[in-house]
């Protein structure tokens, strides 16, 4: 396993750095590129189910991507301590029947040593909106990175 810094103990410079890497390799959308930042054999809770390893990962994200259309996501540091990250997000996507969503959660995260992602649990909740009522358009430009998003 490729090592991926910054490595923990975090702090906040560190930490701030790991959440808005992950928002950015989740928001390309390539289940291959993201199950890299993971352990062989990272747990996962997401929602009420289970995923264990970066195969499942890939499967996981392959669904969630074929399902969730023009998905963009963003992260926000939370908490840190040690070798953990606690992170809030809300992401945006449509389904094939134009339906849009904005999704909100907290995720927790453990690292190993090297810096990949160990376990991960995130709880999260769905709101339909219209489409006149997105505000996350693709991934967040630098000059944005470390600005805060509004929960509503």
């Amino acid at each position: 396993m490729t090592p991926r810094p910054p490595f923990p103990p975090f702090d906040e410079e560190t930490a701030r750095t790991k959440v808005q890497t992950a928002e950015d390799a989740w928001n390309t959308r390539d289940p291959e590129k993201v199950s890299l930042a993971y352990t062989e054999d990272s747990v996962w809770r997401n929602r009420d189910e289970f995923v264990t390893g970066r195969a499942q990962i890939v499967e996981f994200l392959t669904a969630k991507w074929e399902r969730e259309l023009d998905y963009a996501l963003r992260k926000e540091l939370w908490g840190f301590r040690n070798n953990r990250i606690a992170v809030r997000f809300q992401y945006e996507s449509r389904d094939a029947d134009g339906q849009w969503y904005r999704s909100y959660g907290n995720e927790l995260w453990e690292f190993s040593d090297e810096g990949l992602m160990r376990r991960r649990e995130a709880s999260i909740n769905d709101l339909r909106i219209s489409e006149s009522d997105r505000r996350i358009f693709g991934p967040r430009p630098k000059e944005e990175h470390g600005v805060l998003f509004p929960i509503q």
